[in-house]
């Protein structure tokens, strides 16, 4: 049965700002109390949508999450109105009240893990949150994001949801950004390729040593078990602790990958040369892997540009198109590099370029932006339909931004009440907008 892979991205929230939270992602702490633009954010994130949809690929949107999170901050002691409680917590504990307005739901490839069918020994699409325990504004999450995903993915013949992991920290799990399938097409059963940053029980293995590293081995299993994936098809790898300490905290940052072609750094995994036998092996030898030296581009330069925090989508006619940000453009050595890229031995012939600044100021990329779901026809079409971008929909959800978001925020915004009326007014209209019920507390009170 032919199938397709399906981007969903994050919609930004409506209190998108630079708190700087995540430690170890140099543009999130390098832009530290910036002020934000909402309104561009979102309609920056709109436009690749839409621009994705207009080439033919499917692509499907996923709402943000309820902030500020005012239920948070009642159970970490703060009491009163809602106003009351952003005020306590501005006064005594900015840092928490920070945590607590992040947007971060906004890159969705660190939502949740996904299984094809094609991979799953039930013969379902499978989910696992990531419990992202490795910084607290994003460990409040997974809750959230599994009753949207629900929401989307709802017919339980086709989709298999799964909790978050437990919350420790030797089950760090980051989702999707640590996940690659690889396979000759999506109808195809696939390698699913899952690289981790550390051993999280056993402290004498190799780990970086500036910026701890979030995702563990002992995830990447649980969720391999979870899935029911055949053991034999699936491939473990760990990240170079050098990379990590360099601003490589998740593998999407060093290494992008799409069914028979792995595009890396010389210097992304640990024992490197072993991680392509194994790969090959697993593959019967049909991946294509092309790498990055670091004399070409040094791994500062990737993770300035996000060079490979960039989508690789097959086209009908066997290549494929490389969405990068406008960075790797306005950087010469990408940009050259790029160049030759497309006009080598390789399916990459074509390469799209979109402004994401607000988006990379807080240090995510296209590939942070999206949720990959292979698909077959039948599930495609068990997926809530209002979350598929059309014309339509692009054009009600740009009027939904402008009427909603503001155009600057800063962190003194962050206390001020109408921020919570303006956010949960947006969001309960968003969820009529995509016809997912109530998935905000907020709504069900």
């Amino acid at each position: 049965m032919k199938a397709i892979e399906a981007n969903f991205d994050g919609l930004v929230g409506p209190t998108h700002n630079y708190a700087g939270l995540s430690t170890g992602n140099i543009a999130s702490t390098q832009n530290k109390q910036q002020s934000s633009n909402p309104r561009q954010a979102a309609l920056q994130g709109l436009a690749k949508m839409k621009a994705l949809n207009d080439l033919g690929f499917v692509q499907g949107v996923l709402p943000p999450q309820a902030r500020p999170d005012i239920d948070t901050l009642r159970r970490l002691g703060f009491f009163g109105t809602d106003a009351r409680v952003l005020e306590a917590a501005a006064r005594q504990a900015p840092e928490l009240l920070s945590a607590c307005c992040s947007a971060s739901s906004m890159w969705t490839a660190n939502a949740a893990t996904v299984s094809a069918s094609v991979d799953t020994q039930d013969g379902k699409v499978h989910f696992t949150p990531a419990n992202l325990v490795s910084k607290f504004h994003r460990s409040i999450e997974h809750k959230s994001t599994a009753r949207i995903l629900k929401a989307v993915f709802n017919d339980e013949q086709y989709f298999q949801h799964h909790p978050a992991l437990p919350g420790a920290g030797v089950l760090g799990d980051e989702g999707a950004a640590n996940h690659t399938r690889l396979c000759s097409d999506y109808h195809q059963p696939a390698i699913s390729f899952f690289v981790f940053g550390r051993y999280g029980l056993d402290e004498t293995r190799p780990a970086p040593g500036r910026y701890r590293a979030r995702q563990t081995l002992e995830a990447c299993t649980a969720v391999a078990r979870q899935h029911r994936l055949k053991e034999e098809a699936v491939v473990y790898a760990q990240q170079n602790p050098d990379v990590i300490d360099k601003g490589v905290f998740h593998n999407d940052v060093i290494a992008v990958g799409n069914q028979h072609l792995l595009l890396c750094h010389e210097k992304a995994f640990l024992n490197q040369a072993e991680v392509y036998k194994n790969l090959q092996k697993a593959t019967a030898g049909q991946l294509q892997i092309v790498e990055v030296p670091e004399s070409r581009i040094r791994v500062e330069t990737a993770v300035q540009t996000y060079l490979f925090n960039s989508q690789l989508l097959s086209r009908d006619d066997g290549k494929m198109t490389m969405v990068v940000p406008s960075d790797c453009e306005n950087n010469p050595t990408v940009s050259s590099y790029l160049s030759e890229l497309v006009n080598t031995d390789n399916p990459i012939d074509q390469v799209k370029v979109f402004d994401l600044r607000q988006s990379m100021n807080n240090g995510g990329g296209p590939a942070c932006l999206r949720l990959r779901v292979v698909l077959n026809e039948q599930e495609l079409q068990a997926v809530n339909p209002h979350c598929l971008i059309t014309d339509s929909l692009y054009s009600q959800l740009t009027r939904w931004v402008e009427s909603h978001y503001r155009d600057q925020l800063k962190e003194g915004d962050l206390a001020d009440p109408d921020l919570i009326t303006e956010s949960r007014e947006a969001l309960d209209q968003l969820t009529q907008i995509l016809g997912l019920g109530s998935v905000y507390s907020f709504q069900k009170r």
